[in-house]
């Protein structure tokens, strides 16, 4: 079988180094925050150019503080897209703040510029683009809109460590970003990470307060704040696998590129659009069919396991029917939910397998 994701994979090769700094945590007395998730922060701020990092429990805490840093709260408005894992619609409710949804752009399925401008109202005080797949929004147009009408943005950068446009990672270029360390993201964790990146000062130090019960120093509570705090054995660990992003990066943009090579004279499915001035760290690599269930079926029978990124959109899912949206209300992320289909992709996946998972493609095209 060839897996979606072979985490024990990449353990084999840098297992000894990761024991080593999880065992420096154990033996330091020390297991939250602390100089391994100092270092980590430090690190981490640097990768993606800003000034700020705060180590956080989860992506999903490090949208809901960068909300809150930014002021934003109840009566609030924040758009975002239905195209996305639900964990950025639950950080806007968290904070209090009522989801606005606006359909996607059909070639990268990120959040369509020229749609939001419609859904901005006076009550709108934010903007999340979701960097979907590892590959980020167009933020110029998004960018200009928040200077227009005073809003602020905040990009989802969960999937999308070291995504670029126009040269600026991402997180670099909002008021804040939120990127996840779940461990089969880009950059994992073992167990739950997230942080947030800013270049604003007043939003880092809303953020440090925030993340540890809202003191400003220990038992000197000036905010409300969270048990958002990261466990100095994962700062330990995203240390370690930091310094190989970069190189597991590049081999999973070549798998992405050997695929593009393979699949693109099949005519029944769609690759994965790079849009210009984008570099594409490729969390997923998603084609899409219309012919989705099938293939999938077929896919398996012949070794081949793939994921659905994401089935249901969140406007349709039941947790969240409460916002008021309707089937047919954002037709194109609709349709991408019924026909994105995930395959394997990561950096210890050989060439070889890559070629078994586009001729397991190609059969199934041939047979039907």
């Amino acid at each position: 079988m060839i897996p979606l994701l072979d985490i024990q994979a990449q353990y084999k090769q840098i297992g000894a180094e990761i024991e080593a700094s999880v065992v420096d945590v154990l033996r330091s007395g020390r297991y939250i925050l602390g100089e391994a998730v100092e270092a980590f922060e430090h690190d981490f701020a640097a990768f993606c150019g800003t000034r700020h990092a705060i180590a956080v429990n989860t992506g999903t805490s490090a949208l809901h503080l960068s909300l809150l840093a930014a002021g934003i709260g109840r009566g609030d408005e924040v758009i975002t897209t239905p195209f996305t894992f639900v964990a950025t619609v639950a950080a806007i409710l968290y904070a209090g703040a009522r989801p606005v949804l606006v359909d996607i752009d059909p070639l990268t399925m990120n959040l369509d510029p020229a749609k939001v401008e419609a859904a901005i109202s006076p009550a709108t005080k934010a903007i999340i683009p979701v960097h979907l797949y590892g590959q980020m929004c167009d933020m110029v147009p998004l960018l200009k809109l928040a200077d227009r009408f005073g809003l602020v943005v905040i990009e989802d950068a969960c999937q999308a460590h070291g995504a670029e446009y126009n040269g600026s990672r991402a997180g670099s270029l909002g008021l804040a970003g939120a990127f996840s360390f779940y461990p089969g993201k880009n950059l994992g964790a073992c167990g739950e990470g997230g942080v947030l990146v800013t270049n604003n000062d007043t939003v880092a130090k809303a953020a440090r307060c925030l993340r540890d019960w809202g003191q400003e120093e220990r038992y000197n509570h000036i905010a409300q704040g969270f048990n958002y705090r990261m466990d100095a054995i994962q700062g330990a660990v995203l240390g370690v696998k930091l310094r190989y992003l970069e190189d597991w990066t590049e081999q999973r943009r070549q798998h992405a590129a050997h695929y593009d090579r393979l699949l693109s004279g099949i005519e029944t499915i769609e690759l994965p659009h790079v849009a210009a001035r984008r570099r594409h760290v490729y969390h997923v690599y998603a084609i899409r069919s219309p012919t989705r269930s099938r293939l999938r079926e077929d896919l398996a029978a012949q070794g081949v396991q793939t994921g659905l990124h994401y089935p249901i959109p969140v406007h349709l899912q039941r947790a969240y029917a409460n916002l008021g949206y309707k089937r047919g209300d954002f037709p194109l992320a609709e349709e991408a939910a019924q026909q994105v289909l995930s395959l394997p992709i990561y950096p210890e996946l050989t060439p070889r397998q890559v070629e078994a998972v586009a001729s397991a493609i190609s059969s199934d095209v041939h047979v039907h």
